[in-house]
Formats: structure tokens, sequence, C-alpha cells
């Protein structure tokens, strides 16, 4: 790459590498909640480069996308706790939980082929809504998902001997569960930037483009635009559902009132914090708005304590008025997001000339 020496990129690439390796245990020093933190903002990252998919990639508005996270989680919670008496492996839960998620998303996107914009998002916002009711509800006559009461005492990840609900020490270090859950969260969420960063740049992606572009244009240019919508639907499902099935193992309880429309809003506003279409920014839209409502949570509320007695303004309404602060900023100031695509970058500056 031009201007760019490939010995430096391999050195900040390795000094990264090591910050995040040792990021736990430095995190550990002020409590294991900040551990659970960082594998939470983890799980955003996975959610926000799936959604990036759908949204960024290939232009389809979803604003039901969290029922996919719902699905994931749920078909980890069921086949691996003592709701159903099923106690699978991880290892085999996971890629079940995103194959289920898949097949919603292509159940959702064949019927919305032709719908775009707003017609879109009103039939996402309802698939989405669905899920989160019939998983509230599927408790008579036959009780599959507990309903509003959720399942609970689900097992966490364990490998041979290996069990991340458990503390241990290995090489004179303390691993928690936090620390050896944010580990595995780590290696998956390189796995999914490095197939999201190729799939940017493979044919695949290109074709999204085109489609995001101009659909018509990109028809008359001999893509299949139906079966290319189908697969950024069906492969943004698959990291939702792979995503919430890490997120039951390591809360160990979930219920339909953790995946609720603020949560598809959060991380719709992630991807278009960031930018969307530009993995990395989509990365730094996710992590700011997972720390900076804690880091508020953390200053903020004792202030409030200090001076008053009392928390006068709770975590959730912070973290709401952030989102809305930071939607309405981005879009005066920086309407293509933090770190803006190249493509974005070129149309917003042929809009202006």
């Amino acid at each position: 790459m031009k201007g760019r020496h490939p010995a430096l990129v391999w050195v900040g690439a390795g000094l990264v590498g090591i910050a995040l390796l040792a990021l736990p245990f430095a995190l550990a020093q002020a409590g294991t909640a900040w551990v659970r933190i960082t594998n939470f903002a983890i799980l955003y990252v996975l959610l926000a480069l799936g959604l990036n998919i759908v949204v960024g990639f290939a232009g389809l508005l979803d604003l039901g996308y969290i029922a996919f996270y719902a699905l994931g989680a749920y078909v980890y919670a069921l086949l691996a706790s003592p709701h159903f008496g099923l106690h699978l492996p991880f290892w085999l839960i996971l890629p079940i939980g995103a194959l289920v998620a898949c097949l919603f998303g292509v159940l959702l996107g064949a019927p919305t082929l032709k719908l775009r914009g707003d017609y879109l998002a009103i039939v996402t916002l309802g698939f989405g809504e669905i899920i989160r009711i019939f998983l509230n509800n599927l408790s008579q006559p036959v009780n599959i998902t507990n309903g509003p009461q959720g399942v609970s005492r689900i097992d966490p990840f364990r490998f041979g001997g290996f069990d991340f609900g458990k503390s241990e020490t290995l090489f004179g270090l303390a691993f928690s569960g936090p620390v050896k859950y944010y580990y595995f969260l780590l290696a998956m969420m390189m796995a999914v930037i490095f197939v999201t960063v190729r799939l940017q740049d493979s044919r695949i992606g290109r074709a999204w483009e085109a489609v995001r572009e101009d659909e018509t244009a990109a028809r008359a240019m001999g893509i299949n635009t139906t079966n290319i919508k189908l697969l950024a639907f069906a492969m943004g499902a698959s990291f939702g559902g792979l995503a919430g099935g890490m997120f039951a193992a390591i809360q160990g309880f979930i219920s339909p009132e953790s995946f609720v429309l603020v949560e598809s809003i959060m991380v719709v506003s992630m991807v278009v914090l960031g930018g969307m279409g530009n993995v990395w920014g989509v990365i730094l839209g996710a992590v700011l708005l997972s720390f900076a409502p804690e880091v508020l949570r953390y200053t903020v509320e004792p202030v409030q304590k200090s001076i008053f007695g009392k928390s006068l303004i709770e975590p959730e309404v912070i973290r709401m008025l952030l989102f809305g602060l930071a939607m309405v900023l981005i879009m005066r100031f920086r309407p293509a997001g933090l770190l803006p695509s190249a493509v974005r970058k070129r149309e917003l500056a042929e809009r202006k000339g």
C-alpha cells in the first residue's frame, strides 16, 4: 500500500495485539465488572458487523435485527439448560443458533425483496416485535420458551476440563470466568472481522454495493439482485445468532425483555455513528456506544449522589440521552459517520459540489 511502510504496519498490529491480550488483566484491577462490560462491547461489535452487511453493504434498512440475536440466544438456552434436560456442547449449539438465525433471515428477506426505505424499515420493525412476542407467549399449551420468566441456569462454555464459568489460576495468572470469555469473544471477533473484510472486497461485496447504489442498474449488469439481497439478510442474521448464543452463555439467564426494540435501535446507532459500510468505523461506533454509557454511570452517578444525596438520572436515561445527542451531532457535523467509507465520502463530496 502506497505511503505506508509494511514494517510499521506489522509493528502497529503487533502492539495492538499485545494490548488486547493484556487488556482484561488491566481492567480486572478495577474490578471484574469492567471485563464483563468489555465482553458485552465485543458482542455489540459482532452485532454491528452483522447489521453492517445488511445496512452498510447492501443498503437494506433493518430495524428488527435484534430478533436474530434473540433467536441465537434462545437456541443456546434451550439446548444447554435444564429446561428440556439437554446439555449439548457449546461448539455444537453455536453453529445451530447461527443456522436458525440465518434461516429466519431468509424468511424475512424473501417477502420483502421489493421493499426499500421506510416500507422495509416498518416490515423489519414488525418482524423484531413478532419474534419477541412469540418468545414471550410460547409457554402455553406447551412450555417452549418459559414465557416472560425466561430460561435460567444456562450452561457456560465447557471444553473438556476447561470450564468458562469457573475461576482458576494458569501460569501464575488468575483467569476468572469473564476473562476466559473475553479471549474466546476476542477470537470470534477477529474471525468475523476477517470474514467481513474479505466479503467487502469480494465479488459478492461489489454486488451488494451495486444493489445499494442502484438496483435497476445492478440488474441490468447481470447481478441476480434477489439472491444477493437474500444472501445479505442471511449473512447478517447468522452473525446475530452467533452473538446471541454467546450472550446466553455469558449471562446464564435470558428473557424476552433482553431483546426489546431499544436494543435494535442501539445497534443501528452504532452502525450509523461509526460509518455505514466501513468495517473499522462500525467497530469504533460499537465500542464508543458500549463504553460511554458505563463511563458516564460511574462518573455522573457518584456526583449526583454527593450533591443531591441520590441519583436523579437513571443510567438507562443517560444512555438514551447519549444516543440522541450522538445521532444529532453526527447528522449535523459528520453525516457519513466518524469513519465513513470511501464511497460515502465520494457521494457526499458530489452532493456538495
